[in-house]
């Protein structure tokens, strides 16, 4: 039954009163219970037998025999996610709805949609176990969150600039695009990565699980100020810094280069969206050059290369990103000159 205009009004307005702020510390609130829920429910896995883990290109926590149930379990799932919540971005921007304080219809079927889907996705693992990880590479995984971070940092070029508060020009248009897009490309890293894995109750699982909740919460909140409120926005960047050192230093790897790596791109790119005066911003970075010379002094100076592999990578990949999309902007005009189709890209 489709609604009338009143309606719609009555009901806009309704949602229009829930603030965008209550949603994000209440998603917040629900995040930190539910991965309590993860660990509390964990010793119900231990039957689970699973093969020995192999090394870095190896998934450890996936059944050792698949089944068409458990396959379909996860990647059905997965699919009707990420369709849904596709769906809910199409019609906001077919909407052109206005940044506001408050919800709109589609923030609140977002949030629904994100929260019934965690705890489907808890069943699932209690029932069938298996996430999309039987049949992708754990790599895939991890360049789904990559290419979201590298796409923040080019879309955020503009506004705070790329190397200590200086923007780079020739960035701007490739950086509109991906503004533009960016919301279908970020569910999929999102909702790609949070089915890859089961809901396991291991220390590295939850602290990625509760991450990926609040990304959640994020990409719910579409055209509202709190999607762009800029120290939400950091929080989103800067908690990859912690999920990544503790799973690097649980599983015995190079925990500094993912301290160091992340927090390096915290010194020369984010912090400088955040207003901060140039004291604070140089006592940070005295912090940063203090701790790697405590660690480094222990750990060796002949590794320090260490730290400038994600936050230089990281920086590299943003022009080969803004390559591709120019590439595909150009693809698209030559295409509309050919073709005859209008739009611009």
């Amino acid at each position: 039954m489709s609604l009338s205009t009143a309606e719609k009004v009555k009901t806009s307005s309704y949602f229009s009163n829930i603030s965008a702020n209550q949603a994000m510390w209440g998603g917040i609130g629900f995040s930190t219970l539910f991965t309590v829920l993860i660990w509390a429910l964990d010793y119900r896995l231990d039957a689970i037998e699973l093969l020995p883990d192999t090394g870095a290109a190896w998934y450890k926590w996936k059944l050792p025999e698949a089944s068409f149930i458990t396959r379909f379990s996860a990647w059905g799932s997965y699919t009707l996610h990420q369709v849904l919540i596709w769906g809910l971005i199409y019609q906001a921007q077919k909407s052109k709805l206005k940044y506001s304080k408050g919800l709109h219809p589609v923030n609140v079927a977002a949030l629904v949609i994100n929260a019934v889907f965690i705890f489907w996705h808890l069943i699932q693992t209690h029932v069938w176990y298996d996430g999309l990880a039987q049949d992708v590479s754990v790599f895939s995984s991890q360049w789904s969150v990559i290419i979201l971070l590298v796409a923040v940092l080019l879309m955020e070029n503009q506004r705070r600039g790329l190397f200590f508060g200086k923007k780079v020009g020739f960035l701007k248009e490739t950086g509109r695009v991906v503004r533009k897009y960016h919301g279908y490309v970020f569910s999929w890293g999102i909702i790609y990565t949070f089915w890859f894995h089961p809901m396991e109750g291991e220390w590295q699982h939850l602290i990625g699980f509760f991450y990926m909740f609040l990304l959640m919460i994020q990409s719910s909140l579409f055209f509202t100020q709190t999607h762009v409120n800029k120290y939400w926005m950091i929080v989103q960047e800067v908690t990859v810094t912690i999920h990544g050192t503790m799973v690097a230093y649980i599983h015995g790897q190079a925990w500094p280069m993912f301290l160091f790596g992340f927090l390096g791109l915290f010194i020369i790119t984010q912090m400088h969206g955040l207003g901060l005066k140039k004291g604070i911003r140089w006592f940070f970075a005295g912090l940063y050059v203090a701790g790697i010379v405590l660690v480094y002094s222990q750990r060796g100076w002949d590794r320090l290369d260490e730290i400038l592999r994600i936050s230089i990578g990281e920086l590299i990949m943003v022009f080969m990103l803004a390559a591709i999309v120019w590439v595909l902007m150009k693809g698209w005009s030559l295409g509309s000159r050919v073709f005859g189709y209008s739009g611009k890209i």
